[in-house]
């Protein structure tokens, strides 16, 4: 290899080498351009009539610093190519990435000549400049969008005047954070297109699918231009979001009802003033959980249509079917509104319930009887006082087990109009004939109300029983527990009188009562306790209390109404 000293210079075939000599240095004849740093990645480099921002150290070749943009505290910002800057300088900074550093040596023909700068720059002075760029834009750019992430379901794009949820990271075109909603723990909730913000976030937000991602780039004259905002961000700087949508709505949006599964047969569809049970699953647009029933492990249980809901709920649970299952989306106007709830549900929030109906009824509402079977013979029809038994199966509307009698392999047996069963049960019995079978659906209401029974009917539910009637024994007239089959013997008392002390005791009374039923000359009211009714009888005899009846005490209910009883 040859080594040539030329004018203080040395070179090694046709490359430029700075290395001094014993000879005085004599000016270049170009920049000399060395890269210090180059980011990994460059997405735009440096063209004649862009703008920049950068910052620099300036120095002589004795390593003497002539001017730096650092010891102002404020980049250098300028347009490339149009002779704003020292000749060198604008072709030094052609071709350079965000965040590259250059270190530049200038001669002085392409820098400040013989005539140098004042007392700064002397004649003929070479110029070094360690050159880190920071920004870069051009006076025809526009918002940059690119979407990094997009969710598999965009039922709906951010257009005008829609007000968006959203979260972001706001940096500079060197990575420096300025802004961001994530440390501050809440979205930036605002139109969109009405001049609410800044040009550049107007115009890159539109398009966006609630979930997705995506960089927005803008340079500053869509963003806070030549001022800056006096604080974080200086003048004439591009300014890069990344930004999250979380949510999405329109002042005019109502109520939306989708992904509905309506079971077959629908006999009845909710109204105004029904009383409904739901399961439901709450969240926000983007997914995010905030309630459900089913974690609570009961139904949500409310009257529709009267203000006990959100606006939104009362509507979109009105035509609904019992089995049904929906999902009503919410406008915070119909929902929680700017404010929220304060915890889980954030102001301005778009709402999303997953619901299941399980039953409703309405405060009108009576006993539903189906027949399903009745035999041909059916002439002896259950009336008040009949004593009858009965197999039945009982559930819930949604087909939730509660009971069943063939459980036990016994019938249930009750005395019709004595309140041993729930009241729409006592609808459903009348007028049965043994072997009928039929359906009954009874509101809470006529079953078990309010409170429902613990652990076995929850409250408020509407009841579902298949019944079956097995057999029937008549009643006794209404008020009556004992009647005579035959006349009555005109020597009553005497007969009742075993032991002739002329009064009759207890057991003398129960002895004869239960003898005329065995006869058959009584009777005794079906379905409750002999040994109660007969010692009922003997109080109602036994006027003054003492344990027995004299003559004079004693009194056929004949001697009061025409029917023969005690």
């Amino acid at each position: 290899l040859i080594r040539i000293c030329v004018h203080g210079m040395i070179y090694l075939a046709v490359l430029v080498a700075f290395a001094a000599c014993d000879a005085p240095p004599v000016p270049l004849d170009d920049i000399v351009i060395e890269k210090t740093f180059v980011p990994e990645q460059c997405g735009r480099a440096v063209k004649v009539g862009d703008y920049v921002r950068y910052h620099y150290n300036g120095m002589f070749p004795d390593g003497k610093k002539f001017d730096s943009s650092y010891d102002r505290g404020s980049t250098y910002n300028v347009y490339v190519g149009k002779k704003q800057l020292i000749e060198g300088m604008d072709r030094a900074l052609v071709g350079m990435c965000v965040n590259e550093r250059r270190l530049v040596t200038i001669p002085p023909q392409l820098a400040y000549g013989k005539e140098g700068y004042g007392d700064v720059i002397p004649s003929d002075a070479i110029l070094h400049f360690d050159v880190l760029l920071l920004d870069v834009w051009n006076p025809d750019d526009g918002v940059q969008s690119e979407t990094y992430y997009t969710p598999e379901n965009c039922s709906r794009k951010v257009e005008v005047s829609d007000y968006v949820r959203y979260h972001y990271n706001g940096t500079l075109l060197d990575g420096t954070l300025f802004d961001s909603s994530h440390t501050r723990l809440r979205t930036y909730d605002t139109y969109v297109g009405i001049g609410w913000l800044i040009a550049g976030m107007d115009q890159g937000l539109l398009g966006m699918c609630v979930g997705e991602r995506r960089i927005i780039t803008m340079p500053p004259s869509l963003g806070y231009g030549s001022n800056g905002d006096g604080s974080d961000i200086p003048g004439q700087a591009s300014l890069v979001f990344d930004v999250v949508l979380l949510d999405l709505h329109n002042p005019k949006d109502g109520v939306t009802i989708t992904n509905q599964d309506i079971p077959q047969p629908c006999l009845r569809k909710s109204i105004s003033g029904d009383f409904i049970r739901y399961h439901y699953n709450g969240s926000l647009l983007d997914g995010t959980f905030f309630d459900s029933s089913y974690s609570r492990n009961r139904t949500y249980d409310t009257y529709v249509g009267k203000g006990s809901l959100i606006g939104g709920m009362d509507e979109g649970l009105i035509g609904v079917c019992i089995g049904e299952r929906r999902r009503i989306t919410i406008p915070p106007h119909l929902g929680y509104g700017e404010e929220g709830t304060g915890t889980k549900i954030p102001g301005s929030a778009v709402l999303v319930f997953d619901i299941h109906i399980i039953d409703f009824h309405n405060p009108s509402d009576t006993v539903v009887i189906t027949t399903n079977y009745k035999p041909e013979v059916c002439e002896t029809l259950a009336k008040k006082g009949d004593f009858v038994k009965y197999h039945y199966n009982a559930s819930l509307m949604d087909g939730s087990f509660i009971d069943s009698t063939y459980n036990y392999g016994k019938t249930y047996n009750i005395v019709l109009g004595a309140n041993q069963v729930v009241p729409g049960m006592e609808e459903g019995l009348k007028e049965m004939c043994v072997g009928e079978r039929r359906h009954l659906v009874i509101p809470p209401h006529l079953g078990y109300g309010e409170r429902g029974v613990d652990g076995e009917v929850p409250a408020s539910a509407v009841l579902v029983f298949n019944i079956e009637m097995i057999e029937m024994e008549a009643g006794l007239p209404d008020g009556y527990m004992f009647i005579w089959n035959e006349e009555v013997s005109a020597d009553l008392f005497t007969e009742m009188d075993a032991d002739k002390d002329l009064q009759v005791l207890a057991s003398e009374f129960s002895d004869y009562i239960l003898r005329q039923v065995n006869e058959g000359k009584g009777r005794l009211a079906p379905g409750f306790s002999a040994n109660l009714i007969i010692e009922n009888m003997f109080s109602n005899q036994d006027r003054n209390g003492d344990g027995k009846i004299t003559e004079e005490e004693f009194k056929l209910k004949a001697d009061e109404t025409p029917h023969d009883e005690l």
